[in-house]
């Protein structure tokens, strides 16, 4: 009976955390890099059957995307499934693709909603605050917190993948992991208003001259008299409806900003 050793499953979890998104067109997308991990998967269980072997690395040639992260789990149920497979299982390639394309969506919604969208800003508002007035621990601390955190996450799952095999489809596309995608869509939400409302400061110098010299009407104590925090909410939006809804790029969003804050500068606006 073929067993996957621990020192293969790892090669083929580091080979997938150094090269996910190193082979990326929009054809394929993530396919290569999840082939290239299969290698020493395919290599320990086909060895010596070139023709097996070339069929498992077209298998997993096909298009593949999902968050590369927590997707550590899809890797290891595909590292089972290839076991089961090699040990004569009635496992054919529909099988197996058809496995991976399953989970990756319900993945890419759950990894998508803690990573980027909830643990990523999280930590930059943290390492901001730490970074204020240039002190070194701020870049120091993201770089080793995140590092760390995916490492040893992504490693977990990848492991614990392998060990439920098929099990754990339910667990991923059930109604629980439902529940677990809309409360870190939820949460990530609320980080990332924290976030702006924390670190995004806009004011304005528009001031309404009344009969008093001494008592003009000063716009932007007005505006947090009454919505405190107003323009940085509208600046936010407006970049929300950019990205979102016109698809304008982050570096064109930059852009348009910059032109905005030149413009209200120079009439005294800003």
């Amino acid at each position: 009976m073929k067993k996957l050793s621990n020192k293969t499953l790892r090669k083929s979890w580091l080979r997938w955390m150094c090269g996910n998104l190193s082979s990326m067109s929009f054809q394929w997308l993530a396919s290569f890099g999840f082939s290239d991990s299969m290698v020493p998967v395919i290599k320990e269980l086909y060895g010596g059957d070139k023709e097996e072997e070339i069929k498992a690395l077209k298998r997993h040639s096909a298009f593949y995307n999902t968050e590369p992260q927590i997707g550590c789990i899809i890797n290891g149920v595909t590292c089972g499934l290839e076991e089961e497979r090699a040990n004569g299982a009635d496992i054919d390639d529909e099988v197996i693709n058809s496995i991976k394309l399953g989970l990756m969506g319900p993945i890419a919604g759950i990894g998508d909603a803690m990573i980027p969208g909830m643990w990523v800003p999280l930590l930059l508002s943290i390492a901001i605050g730490l970074a204020e007035g240039g002190n070194i621990m701020g870049p120091i601390f993201y770089i080793v917190t995140y590092l760390s955190s995916v490492t040893l996450g992504s490693y977990y799952l990848f492991f614990k993948g392998y060990q439920l095999g098929t099990k754990s489809i339910d667990m991923i596309v059930g109604e629980a992991a439902s529940r677990v995608r809309e409360a870190f869509n939820l949460l990530g939400a609320i980080v990332v208003g924290g976030v702006g409302a924390s670190y995004v400061n806009v004011t304005t110098r528009f001031v309404i001259e009344t009969g008093d010299v001494d008592a003009p009407v000063i716009a932007n104590d007005v505006l947090n008299n009454i919505f405190p925090k107003l323009l940085p909410l509208i600046v936010i939006l407006f970049c929300w409806w950019l990205m979102s809804k016109k698809n304008v790029s982050a570096l064109k969003v930059m852009g348009i900003l910059i032109v905005i804050s030149m413009a209200g500068v120079a009439i005294g606006f800003f």
